[in-house]
């Protein structure tokens, strides 16, 4: 598997276990405010506002967002969760939080599934190393 897609993989997975344990509903992290999703996740490259700003493109979710919304300026809000198209954004303006957690959810395990199934199907190539030997013949 590409370092990319383990990458996204490792992600996928944290992202769906702090989900599952409350994350965004147990928060005390900005408690006057709705709590996004992915941008107040530990998996956001920003979740630790004492740190400098990463650029959304450095992160493992860039892959899963179209081409069109990749220079939006939170870019994973518009990842498509499902055949219809709807994205986290499109939740925040029709939906409620409980809506938006069930589609993300399901749409992790489903993500990672395929994510898996496709790397078990890649043909694992294991590499002859290579052996430099520094000889001198007398």
């Amino acid at each position: 598997m590409a370092n990319d897609e383990t990458r996204l993989l490792e992600v996928l997975r944290a992202e769906l276990e702090f989900i599952e344990k409350g994350g965004y509903r147990n928060s005390a992290r900005a408690a006057w405010r709705p709590h996004f999703m992915f941008q107040d996740s530990p998996t956001c490259l920003n979740f630790d506002p004492t740190q400098p700003r990463k650029s959304c493109s450095d992160c493992a979710l860039m892959q899963l967002i179209p081409e069109d919304a990749q220079g939006r300026k939170v870019p994973c809000r518009y990842i498509p969760l499902n055949e219809q198209g709807q994205t986290i954004d499109t939740f925040y303006r029709t939906g409620t939080q409980v809506e938006l957690e069930a589609a993300v959810v399901q749409w992790l395990k489903a993500t990672i599934e395929r994510l898996e199934r496709e790397d078990a199907q890649t043909p694992q190539t294991q590499a002859t190393p290579e052996v430099h030997v520094k000889a001198k013949f007398v």
